[in-house]
């Protein structure tokens, strides 16, 4: 009975929707009518009730597709062939704009926020697990701790085995293997990189269940507790995915002026997306920090090997068959993020082109086992990666107006504005209610301009032909000395901004003479607009090319921890840690005593007993001393890691504030700022560096 009157509602409803979306109005009609649609959306954001949200998300998507239809029935009429090409394919670029907006809706308007299923107290019932830990060519460093945090996960050791999968084949990685109590396999090629490494895997071990992790995620205690008990209660559970939590910096976050201030880049797929998903039972499996069942895996032939994401496949082909998957919103394990731009365009290339090959090869719209609404998650993702191309369109259609007199809309500026405006005011306020804490209004833009220009051509190559291209790992875990501006990443968007400067100041004195060009002002206006938008978040995007230092190996995180400090004298104080790391730590000085005496070692007085650590001092002052750690054996290692890393809520964080749109581009405009300023401040210093140089020089040879 309530599915029949939802579905009498939706027809009563469909001739409104319609009549909003076709009935032509002129400019002054369309400002009236768009500016009175803001201002009830406006008031009904007063509200935090789920049912107003879903209300305004259908203003947005009426708002917009009455703005995709002006655009179609009104503007599309060309004088030149150059103008139809450049107008349709700006067209073509908004339509995919509303696509994703009304896919993008699907997914996060009806997010599940899943509990988590306990284990039962006979823990003889508690399935087996194989730990999966592949690895390729990091360096053990990184990969070590990994390990030693996967053997601290409190589950049965006689049902939790753990393999260090070598595709390397290094004989230092089976002597830690060896040392640390883990399995150690290898084989004797690399075929199908990642996906045939856990393939070959699978046929030399046994568990129910087969936990993976990439070589730099740092398991917590928990995970194993927080993740098996959904197997056990649902058969047909193939998947439980949890989130990508990074404890490092990604390049946004180090290299622009208010990045450790926003959401990070993955906060909005690993929060309201993936929820989202798990809603319509459509959640990704995305490559580590996840467990899944080996039987579902044994019907499918194993991890996908016909494309560079493996993660994402794999998943789709076990709910094409039936299988369920879950997504737990809790940070229950730690990893790296890219340490530089040029390693994040390179990841997220393979990215594109992986999810580019699963539209081509196995395109979730077509074929048995999947929901609409799954079908329509997974080509939310797939369509995603397609952005360049209408991202670097949109960019630079003011260039056609500005720089060649060329119209690729017919329509008067003053309407064009009164169609896009609800659109555009609707579509971002509406967003940020939905993801504010997860992602902040336009810094998408930012993320997606940074690759644009270097994924456009690996997408469509791949879209042509899908088989081209090969696996690439990610390194994890460099140092940088010297900060330094990547040109080769940016060069692209330097000679885009370049031009759209050159197009402003051409339409600015346009604008100021236009009775002499013959040029309506308002068009002028409208695409000086355009352009300066465009720049600012050009210029933003070239901000995070300005890499800079990273000279800490391990990153030190929040924890007050009890400590003895043991001096040269034989002296030992008491006091506490203001922060840890796995290679040191910040502790309270709890006097002058380390100004006068050496410390020679400190005792982390732990629950589980008391680690003592030889350490050097790298600095003091009086309130604090940093310490740098001494090698340590194996066993106190494990035990530092489960102190430092491995805690049940090492990674659980209160989440960013809401989202407010103005403030949001206010902090962008920051960057640029920030960018202008600290070039010019480092072109002083490296002046004065000069002049200084120059200075010793004269000394030197007057000498």
């Amino acid at each position: 009975m309530k599915k029949f009157l939802s579905l009498l509602l939706v027809l009563a409803v469909l001739p409104v929707a319609l009549l909003v979306v076709i009935t032509p109005m002129d400019s002054q009609k369309q400002y009236i009518f768009g500016l009175i649609s803001i201002g009830i959306l406006c008031l009904m954001g007063l509200s935090k009730k789920r049912s107003i949200s879903v209300i305004m998300v259908v203003m947005s998507v009426l708002l917009s597709t009455r703005y995709i239809y002006f655009r179609l029935t009104q503007t599309l009429h060309f004088n030149s062939e150059i103008e139809t090409i450049l107008g349709m394919g700006l067209f073509l670029a908004e339509v995919y704009v509303w696509v994703m907006l009304l896919l993008s809706y699907l997914q996060t308007v009806w997010p599940l926020k899943r509990e988590l299923v306990q284990l039962p107290d006979d823990m003889s019932q508690w399935p087996t697990v194989d730990v999966y830990i592949p690895t390729y060519n990091e360096p053990l460093e990184v990969v070590r701790d990994t390990v030693l945090a996967a053997q601290c996960m409190d589950y049965p050791r006689d049902k939790m085995k753990i393999y260090l999968l070598d595709d390397g084949k290094r004989s230092e990685f089976a002597v830690f293997a060896a040392d640390a109590g883990v399995g150690y396999i290898t084989r004797n090629d690399n075929a199908h990189a990642k996906a045939g490494n856990l393939n070959h895997a699978m046929k030399l071990t046994n568990g129910e269940l087969i936990c993976v992790f990439d070589c730099d995620h740092v398991a917590t205690r928990i995970f194993l507790q927080a993740t098996v008990g959904g197997f056990l209660k649902d058969p047909k559970l193939a998947l439980v995915q949890t989130p990508h939590y990074f404890y490092s910096p990604d390049p946004f976050e180090r290299n622009l002026s208010v990045g450790r201030n926003i959401p990070n880049e993955g906060a909005l797929f690993y929060g309201p997306i993936q929820r989202g998903n798990d809603n319509w039972n459509a959640t990704f499996f995305c490559g580590s920090c996840a467990v899944i069942r080996r039987s579902a895996l044994e019907e499918i032939g194993g991890f996908a090997v016909e494309t560079v994401t493996e993660d994402a496949h794999t998943a789709l082909k076990m709910q094409r068959l039936g299988w369920g998957s879950a997504f737990i919103d809790i940070p229950l394990a730690a990893g790296l993020a890219t340490e530089r731009l040029v390693l994040h365009v390179i990841q997220r290339t393979r990215w594109a082109r992986g999810m580019t090959q699963i539209f081509r090869l196995d395109n979730p719209l077509f074929g048995r086992g999947l929901t609409i609404q799954q079908r329509l998650c997974y080509l939310s993702a797939m369509l995603y990666y397609q952005f360049a191309l209408p991202r670097i369109a949109f960019v630079t259609a003011p260039l056609a107006y500005l720089l060649f007199n060329l119209n690729i809309i017919h329509s008067s500026a003053s309407l064009v504005f009164a169609y896009a405006l609800p659109h555009l005011f609707l579509a971002v306020y509406v967003n940020s209610r939905l993801n504010g804490r997860f992602r902040y209004s336009f810094w998408g833009e930012i993320y997606d301009l940074v690759m644009a220009f270097h994924i456009a051509l690996p997408t469509m190559v791949t879209m042509l032909f899908p088989k081209r291209g090969k696996f690439n790992v990610t390194d994890k875990g460099g140092l940088l000395n010297v900060g330094y501006f990547d040109f080769s990443v940016v060069r692209p968007h330097l000679i885009i901004a370049l031009l759209l400067a050159a197009g402003v100041v051409a339409g600015i004195v346009r604008a100021c003479a236009h009775d002499y060009f013959g040029v309506d002002p308002r068009v002028i206006v409208l695409n000086v607009g355009w352009g300066l938008y465009s720049l600012i978040f050009l210029l933003a995007a070239i901000a995070v090319a300005r890499e800079t230092r990273q000279t800490r190996k391990t990153i030190r995180i929040d924890v007050d921890i009890p400590v003895l400090i043991h001096y040269a004298s034989g002296i030992t104080s008491r006091s506490q840690t203001a922060d840890l790391s796995m290679g040191g730590c910040r502790i309270v000085a709890p006097d002058d005593r380390h100004l006068k005496d050496e410390i020679e070692a400190i005792e982390l007085l732990l629950q589980s007993g008391a680690i003592s650590i030889p350490v050097q001092t790298v600095a003091s002052d009086e309130q604090h001393i940093r310490l740098m750690f001494d090698d340590i054996p194996l066993s106190r290692r494990r035990e530092l890691v489960r102190v430092v890393l491995s805690r049940a809520d090492a990674w659980i964080h209160p989440p960013k504030p809401q989202d407010n749109p103005f403030r949001s581009m206010l902090t962008i405009v920051r960057c640029v700022f920030d960018l202008f300023w600290l070039t010019w401040k480092s072109r002083g210093e490296n002046r004065r560096l000069r002049a200084q140089q120059a200075a010793n020089v004269a000394q030197e040879e007057s000498v």
